[in-house]
């Protein structure tokens, strides 16, 4: 008598698995690209900061307006390119007006980087296609320092 039971029990529950599998699969999966979604984002995000504390820099070494733009612009694109991000659009605005600053005057220079990283090929529906990320950093020049 108890096996008939349990074989009644047993013949009941047949395809539950399966239903439990078809249900969850998909939302574990979208589980995992919205992780990697927001990972892509996250070590983007460090890869602009880092640009910009690079480019800030770079910039603030220059004695010119011109050459620190150059410098600055320069090193924010290798930066983006060395760490491997491959931006859809990139914008490197460095601020220069400190260097118009008498000497003995403190001064800074600022680099903002914007990079747009595209989001598409995750495939996660609802995700936007594309992403920008901004960041800015000051730095410090030199007071003592010669500029033209």
């Amino acid at each position: 008598m108890i096996t008939t039971a349990l074989r009644r029990q047993l013949a009941r529950d047949d395809g539950a698995l399966s239903l439990e599998a078809m249900i969850l699969f998909p939302v574990l999966i979208m589980v995992l690209l919205l992780i990697v979604a927001f990972g892509r984002i996250q070590s983007s995000g460090n890869a602009v900061d880092t640009a910009a504390r690079n480019a800030a820099r770079a910039a603030s070494l220059e004695r010119d307006a011109g050459a620190a733009r150059s410098a600055g612009t320069a090193d924010a694109r290798a930066g983006l390119r060395d760490q491997g991000l491959s931006c859809t659009a990139v914008s490197v605005d460095i601020t220069t007006d400190g260097f118009n600053a008498p000497l003995g005057t403190p001064a800074t220079t600022t680099a903002t980087v914007r990079c747009t990283v595209r989001l598409s090929d995750i495939g996660l529906p609802g995700l936007p296609g594309a992403k920008t990320l901004t960041s800015s950093f000051t730095s410090s020049i030199d007071s003592y320092r010669q500029r033209d």
